[in-house]
């Protein structure tokens, strides 16, 4: 139980049905629909659509998205709803243009948006309620307009000057000039229109007509490589994978395949399942060890890992028991290794949420535009703010990440999903990027090591060794800091909160949810 003599939140618990997301109105808009009869899908649908309003800094339907759905009783599904390069892209065409790499403001960084064509998929096969009552409240802060929370508040702040670079962005995203501020009201009417259009018309009202059109044309003004053949391709993007997975601890923990770094989380798990990370163990030999695992899953996934038709070595090979032991060997217990040669791009801003509903269904869900409000590049009458995602390809050839027709570029968003015999018992996911895998298998580590709560393992205070440097937040104290630098760690105090984070758990011995979401974003766990 936690110090009550300190601040802090609470677990919340639930008999019938959860939702935990990232800002109070998305939390909202699910438990509504649970209470209306809809299901764990439809619950997250709502929830999602209203993120993609009030969250937009982190998330909107010019974005990807990746999803597991766990029907009671049935086997785990993933859903790839992650788009791809124009069929005009290549290497070669942007070389010729004199690209060295994709910079976030470019056209080229735009791939066809896939989010909703995988919603639009995933409602059609498991949702029950109408796309028009599950966007409703979506649209109608669209419309009608929103309060700008504070955590928003503060990350907007942090992307005038792309915003600003941007005249249709700056018009709608800068309002009088300058960015709202926590208790503004916002709103985007155009994009409400987008809703409406996509609630009543599917997906082809997204990627064919005037929205398609429109958005088309004003890539291609930016230089894009961009088609309406390229955006109608885009409408069936979102496909059915197989997810893999891996045992941690006696629970099976599941993933979406590449394109997505899940492989990522998989394998620091399999490293940290060699060690005794029980709460004996001091916090900077645990924070060294976890550093140590997740450079060596990094650099392997930084080299390896892209559009799955161009994978270099089967995920199979990655999680093999021989790689593994491999891999673990190379983890010293007294000296931090040389670090992982990053040469991918720093990302951070994703949405997660989860739902578990009356029937026990589970929706483990993560929606993304990469970059803070993406690539900053906005199509005013659709309101479609557009994503970053090829960002992360190479412009270099042969590389798996190499951009190309069609490709999907390697992305860092990952949902997860944790079973035992054959049961869900917690869809969870944790955002922040690069740090999403690590922060994974830290966030586990703490529930299964240490014996916390989820509310707890979600408060505890994050580290995370990227580009040669461990972050650590200043929760973290001075002589663990001290013991980490002497291990040969540069270490530095975090600038901004790491990552964010929401879980439910499923008791079933007591009939209970059990539920939890970040104090680092604005979000919170609500269930009946």
């Amino acid at each position: 139980m936690r110090d009550l003599f300190r601040p802090g939140r609470s677990q919340a618990f639930a008999s019938e049905a959860m939702v935990a997301t990232s800002h109070p109105l998305s939390t909202a808009a699910g438990l509504a629909v649970l209470r209306e009869g809809g299901n764990a899908v439809d619950a997250a649908l709502a929830a999602v659509a209203t993120q993609c309003v009030v969250e937009p800094q982190m998330t909107g339907i010019g974005g990807d998205c990746f999803v597991l759905y766990a029907p009671a009783g049935g086997e785990v599904i993933a859903l790839n709803g992650s788009g791809r390069a124009p069929a005009g892209a290549s290497v070669d065409v942007l070389t010729t243009r004199g690209l060295t790499e994709i910079a976030q403001p470019s056209p080229h960084a735009v791939t066809v948006p896939g989010a909703i064509s995988a919603w639009t998929r995933l409602h059609a096969d498991h949702g029950s309620l109408p796309l028009e009552r599950l966007f409703r409240d979506a649209i109608g802060y669209a419309e009608n307009g929103y309060p700008v929370t504070q955590r928003v508040a503060y990350d907007w702040a942090g992307a005038v000057e792309l915003l600003a670079g941007d005249e249709h962005a700056r018009s709608l995203f800068l309002p009088g000039g300058h960015a709202p501020v926590e208790g503004d009201r916002h709103a985007q009417p155009a994009l409400g229109r987008t809703l409406r259009a996509i609630a009543s018309g599917g997906a082809a009202a997204f990627y064919q007509g005037p929205v398609a059109e429109a958005i088309v044309a004003r890539l291609q003004e930016l230089g894009g490589l961009h088609t309406v053949e390229d955006f109608a391709d885009g409408e069936h993007s979102g496909a059915y994978v197989e997810p893999i997975s891996t045992d941690f601890r006696g629970y099976d923990v599941y993933e979406c395949p590449p394109n997505g770094q899940g492989v990522a989380a998989l394998m620091i798990l399999n490293m940290l399942s060699g060690f005794d990370l029980s709460e004996g163990l001091s916090l900077a030999d645990r924070i060294h060890i976890h550093a140590e695992a997740t450079k060596l899953a990094y650099h392997h996934r930084d080299a390896l890992i892209g559009d799955p038709a161009h994978l270099p070595h089967p995920v199979e090979t990655l999680l093999a028991e021989a790689t593994t032991e491999a891999l673990r060997r190379r983890v010293s217990l007294d000296r931090a290794g040389r670090p992982a040669l990053w040469t991918e791009p720093e990302h951070a801003d994703t949405v997660y949420l989860c739902v578990v509903d009356r029937d026990g269904n589970a929706v483990s869900f993560i929606n993304s535009l990469f970059h803070g409000f993406g690539s900053g590049r906005f199509e005013p009458t659709s309101g479609v703010l557009l994503h970053s995602r090829g960002f992360s390809f190479r412009l270099i050839d042969g590389h798996p990440n190499a951009i190309g027709p069609r490709k999907r570029p390697m992305h860092t968003i990952i949902p997860a999903m944790v079973r035992k015999d054959g049961e869900t018992v917690m869809p969870f996911g944790v955002m922040g990027g690069h740090y999403q895998a690590a922060g994974q298998a830290a966030f586990l580590s703490g529930v299964f090591d240490r014996g916390m709560d989820l509310q707890e393992a979600i408060d505890a205070p994050r580290s995370f060794a990227f580009d040669g440097v461990l972050d650590v937040e200043p929760t973290v104290d001075a002589e663990t800091m001290d013991r980490l630098s002497a291990l040969g760690h540069r270490v530095q105090v975090a600038a901004s909160p790491i990552g964010g984070a929401q879980a439910i758990w499923i008791d079933r011995d007591k009939g209970l949810l059990r539920g939890g979401s970040d104090p680092r974003k604005d979000g919170m766990a609500l269930g009946f």
